[in-house]
């Protein structure tokens, strides 16, 4: 049998495991709702009412544009219908009959938070808003934004259309992935076509962070009466990207800005690397009696810094016969004050046999 080692614990940084954590005093915002978020882990640093449903706004500009990107042919140009040319409010003045391609509408959408763009791509997508507007819910649904819903792809006022601080941060987390939908909300202005004109499209971002915030790479405003100011923000600084959403609030981009700072002052991010080693276990009577025992897969997350991170190896309890290169050895459970975080899978990192079965296995080919 296998000796089993003791189980290892091992000192390290701990995981901040709290999906939503309380108010944080000291930080001045005026938002209503707001959630801060890691964007490659997805962990939550900071939250309130961030699953409280509220009018969205513009904001749900994210979902249109993550559909049209994901299914449109970006290059296919689009004629715009009466219908589309005809929606007020926030414009890039759409005319029936001008013909613009799917990439220049979501550019509309996202920088100039075009309402007609989005009518445009949806007409286009579904063959009309209401049929679009089920693929925006069940794509909100798939993404875990299950507090979402959505009755037009713009966010103009509309009974039942509502989503959440933290769903929007999830969308927005899900967009950053595809580099195009990365260059259009970092982009400050552009100069687009304008069908049957001389001159072009001027848009500009209606997302002022892009200039005052060091690092910040989108991603999209939203405003209205009943909404009143939002903002979802993202930045990169250090090799890190932060996700700052921020609902009806006073100041969207002095809130958002201060919930980017703190993100990247007081929190860090710590990885188990696939691979990683946590000890060994022994074979007697084997040629390789020591095998090293490895994560199978990487764990990351976000976490304040100056905190501990508590990870216990568990191995096995079970008869040993030969063990192959890969196989399952027992997991790496990671802790952070009591709570369970993650259980990783630990694997053999090489193979061991007892010794007389790995001799006749080295000489099978001489005695044949």
């Amino acid at each position: 049998m296998i000796k089993i080692l003791v189980t290892l614990h091992l000192a390290g940084l701990i995981f901040w495991a709290s999906i939503f954590p309380g108010y944080a005093a000291e930080l001045p915002l005026t938002a209503q709702a707001y959630v801060l978020m890691d964007a490659k882990t997805g962990t939550v640093l900071l939250a309130k009412n961030a699953e409280q449903k509220r009018p969205p706004a513009s904001t749900t500009k994210i979902m249109t544009a993550i559909l049209a990107l994901e299914q449109g042919e970006l290059n296919k140009e689009v004629c715009i219908s009466h219908r589309a040319a005809a929606v007020g409010e926030a414009s890039i003045y759409l005319e029936p009959g001008e013909k613009i391609t799917v990439l220049n509408l979501v550019r509309g959408a996202l920088i100039k938070s075009g309402n007609d763009a989005t009518v445009a791509l949806a007409e286009y997508l579904s063959g009309s808003e209401e049929l679009f507007v089920v693929l925006m819910n069940r794509k909100a649904k798939l993404l875990g934004a299950f507090n979402s819903n959505f009755k037009n792809p713009n966010g103009l006022p509309a009974p039942e259309h509502y989503s959440t601080a933290y769903d929007l941060a999830l969308m927005a987390r899900y967009g950053l992935q595809s580099r195009v939908f990365q260059s259009i909300v970092s982009t400050k202005q552009i100069t687009i076509p304008w069908y049957g004109k001389k001159w072009g499209r001027y848009l500009q971002n209606t997302n002022k962070l892009l200039w005052k915030y060091p690092g910040a790479n989108g991603v999209k405003t939203g405003t209205t009466k009943e909404a009143g100011s939002c903002l979802v923000a993202s930045a990169k600084r250090g090799g890190r990207q932060l996700i700052a959403v921020v609902l009806k609030s006073r100041d969207r981009f002095g809130d958002a800005a201060t919930l980017l700072d703190y993100g990247f002052s007081s929190t860090t991010f710590e990885n188990i690397a696939k691979g990683t080693e946590f000890g060994a276990i022994y074979v007697p009577n084997a040629l390789n009696y020591r095998i090293p025992i490895v994560t199978a897969h990487t764990f990351a997350h976000a976490l304040p810094k100056g905190s501990r991170l508590e990870r216990v190896v568990i191995l096995n309890k079970r008869e040993y016969g030969t063990i192959k290169k890969g196989s399952p050895v027992g997991y790496l459970l990671v802790k952070s004050q009591g709570q369970e975080l993650a259980r990783i899978p630990l694997i053999a990192k090489d193979e061991a046999m007892p010794r007389e079965q790995k001799i006749r296995k080295i000489l099978h080919p001489f005695l044949n």
